[in-house]
């Protein structure tokens, strides 16, 4: 069971001044305690000791497992304790991998054989690899596993889009303010639906403002330049990762991590270059990609999968109430066109048949009572992209034409054909991408395309970059706003609050789900409440 004393506000509390009054003020000297000794060594000087400038992170939670990660200022081996009470009194310890230059200094591990149902505290630190004895402070963090029993509440939070359109840290605004809003919101864990960085859109120091004041970024090497060489992919992970409210949200949310575009560049394809652009001297967006993804794996707590070690999509089941479905459409996607290849030709992919499969055949197997889809990009509003050959592209699934599917839209129709003939009931889709939130219903009843069931698809973000909006919709698979908030003009700075997230409950004893859309400053916009099928 676990310690009475370990409650969820009070943990938070207590690892948030810890983290502050760490990141405040160091003591010039320090007794460290080493695992192998169990006792006081030397007093090291403050210099010697490693430094953890990320904080920490937990990610992909299972009923029994965990991955938790950290990253250090140098060279350094890295420990681990974990416990069902911050007390930490019968602590399990584990040795993760020594955090080398190689890989950018982050450690990562795995904890297996947790407890189910139980909240999970635990705490990371470093000792130098030069200096032996020289440890860091104790980095505190905690998180839930899910309990199989569906006996308690589950709460969902989700957006995307960071540090997008030149909108970095201002601390005299707050910083990363989202961060702060999501860890008060206390969800079991959060979906960054990607764009977990705008690797391809540096920063300047100050940025005008319409109201006569300047936004002031914080400007590190890495987010000086559009990121090209893997450090730059690295710079601008650890870049979001210096905000203290992003720090005592790693420590206090788990996360789930996808992908989209600005992880590497604007819209991109594995066939695009950057020809065009005459600030990369790297042409090959495959090159890039391959970086950006290395970069990913790297700063973000994702469980690698044993036999591809890249792969994105993946699975999370959180008892008989939740299972999440983690796409990626990036990875598969044939290169962008006018998306209106027939069924079977070419060109028309963006799950990928191996992705799809997979999606089609978790779905079916789920016996959860809700199963939400986390994609990162959504189904019906259209996503243009840049013209060639005379003729409009598009980035995502919708081609703007009303009629039949066509292009990537086979692939959609595919699937919700198959989960109605499976009878696949409560699924329900999260995204973001598209810099507003909104919430659409899509039915057969208004559909060109009627072999499925009605779904609904909600859209956050975006946490921390310019805010845009409304796009289209295409009627091909029937969708319908029932709520909106874009930006009464293009690219809203964080100050004016236009930056959003979406929380989903599900209620153990009605098993029904809530869906609701939130701003910044913690205020409600639209919610609904779905009832099981």
């Amino acid at each position: 069971m676990s310690d009475p004393l370990l409650s969820r506000r009070g943990f938070l509390g207590a690892s948030l001044a810890a983290g502050a009054a760490s990141m405040a003020r160091r003591p010039p000297l320090w007794t460290p305690w080493t695992p192998a000794q169990g006792a006081p060594a030397i007093i090291t000087a403050e210099r010697l000791r490693p430094v953890p400038p990320g904080g920490v992170q937990a990610g992909d939670v299972l009923n029994d497992r965990a991955v938790v990660w950290s990253r250090a200022d140098r060279a350094a081996r890295w420990f681990v304790e974990w416990d069902t009470s911050d007390r930490f009194r019968n602590a399990r310890r584990l040795e993760g991998p020594v955090a080398t230059a190689e890989g950018a200094f982050t450690s990562r591990l795995d904890l297996s054989g947790l407890p189910v149902g139980e909240t999970i505290a635990w705490r990371a630190r470093f000792e130098s690899v030069e200096s032996p004895g020289a440890f860091s402070d104790w980095t505190l963090g905690h998180f839930r596993t899910p309990s199989r029993r569906g006996d308690r509440p589950v709460r969902v939070a989700w957006s995307g889009d960071m540090v997008g359109q030149g909108w970095g840290i201002d601390a005299s605004r707050g910083g990363l303010r989202i961060y702060d809003a999501l860890r008060r919101a206390e969800p079991d864990l959060f979906i960054h639906s990607g764009d977990n960085v705008y690797a391809d859109q540096p920063l300047v120091a100050e940025v005008p403002l319409d109201d006569g004041t300047v936004w002031r970024n914080l400007v590190t090497e890495a987010k000086s330049r559009p990121a090209q060489s893997l450090d730059d992919f690295r710079g601008n992970f650890a870049y979001n990762q210096l905000d203290p409210h992003a720090q005592a949200f790693g420590a206090s949310v788990p996360i789930v991590a996808q992908w989209d575009d600005h992880e590497v560049v604007d819209n991109w394809f594995w066939e695009l270059t950057m020809e065009r652009d005459a600030r990369y001297t790297e042409k090959s967006v495959r090159v890039l990609a391959e970086r950006a993804r290395q970069a990913l794996f790297e700063f973000l707590p994702i469980r690698r999968h044993p036999a591809e070690p890249h792969r994105v999509y993946r699975s999370f089941s959180h008892g008989p109430l939740l299972d999440v479905f983690v796409v990626d459409l990036r990875s598969y996607r044939d290169a962008n066109s006018n998306n209106r290849q027939p069924a079977g030709a070419p060109g028309g992919a963006i799950f990928g048949a191996t992705q799809l499969a997979w999606l089609g055949a978790a779905l079916t197997a789920s016996r959860a009572t809700w199963k939400v889809v986390a994609c990162d990009m959504p189904v019906g509003l259209v996503v243009p992209d840049r013209r060639r050959n005379g003729e409009p592209n598009f980035e995502g699934v919708a081609n703007a034409d009303d009629g039949a599917p066509l292009g990537r839209e086979h692939e959609v129709a595919a699937l919700l054909r198959g989960l109605k003939r499976d009878g696949v009931t409560n699924v329900v889709w999260v995204t973001a991408d598209v810099h507003y939130c909104a919430a659409h219903h899509y039915s057969p009843a208004r559909a060109a395309f009627t072999d499925f069931d009605p779904f609904w698809e909600f859209v956050a973000g975006p946490m921390h970059a310019g805010t845009f909006g409304p796009n289209a919709l295409d009627g091909t698979f029937g969708p319908e706003v029932r709520f909106a908030s874009p930006a009464p003009k293009p690219n809203r700075p964080p100050s004016d609050n236009l930056q959003f997230y979406g929380t989903l409950d599900i209620d153990p004893r009605t098993r029904a789900l809530t869906a609701a859309l939130w701003d910044v400053t913690g205020k409600r916009l639209w919610g609904t409440e779905l009832a099981p099928g």
